[in-house]
């Protein structure tokens, strides 16, 4: 989003909020920059359309189809990585996370954590 000006962020976002309206009845309010990449421009016009930005504290390289990671790596560095706050970015696309998300969450609560929505995090 960076390279476009005013008009094409706005109408990008407004767009994926319509869309997002349309398929699953909810109203946007947060926005994660595409590939995580910003600019003062960026936040401003999404900031202005009365979205707040998240970023994620972990991410892994989950996105590529044709390129899946290993399960049981994938599950040991998600699970590795599991801090109090954080904001785990797994693509929906991934058939790694679709087998291992359900015994991610269950191990993750076995440690103790918790999952909440960002309205329950910014409390």
């Amino acid at each position: 989003m960076p390279e476009l000006n005013e008009e094409q962020i706005n109408s990008e976002v407004m767009k994926l909020h319509q869309t997002i309206q349309e398929k699953f009845g909810y109203e946007m309010k947060y926005i994660r920059p595409p590939k995580g990449e910003f600019s003062e421009k960026t936040l401003s016009v999404t900031s202005s359309l009365g979205y707040k930005t998240v970023m994620w504290s972990f991410a892994y390289e989950d996105w590529n189809e044709d390129k899946q990671p290993d399960e049981e790596k994938s599950k040991k560095k998600i699970l590795d990585n599991l801090h109090n706050g954080e904001i785990m970015l797994l693509h929906g696309n991934s058939k790694t996370n679709t087998n291992v998300l359900d015994s991610v969450i269950k191990e993750a609560k076995n440690m103790g954590y918790e999952f909440k929505s960002l309205d329950e995090f910014e409390k």
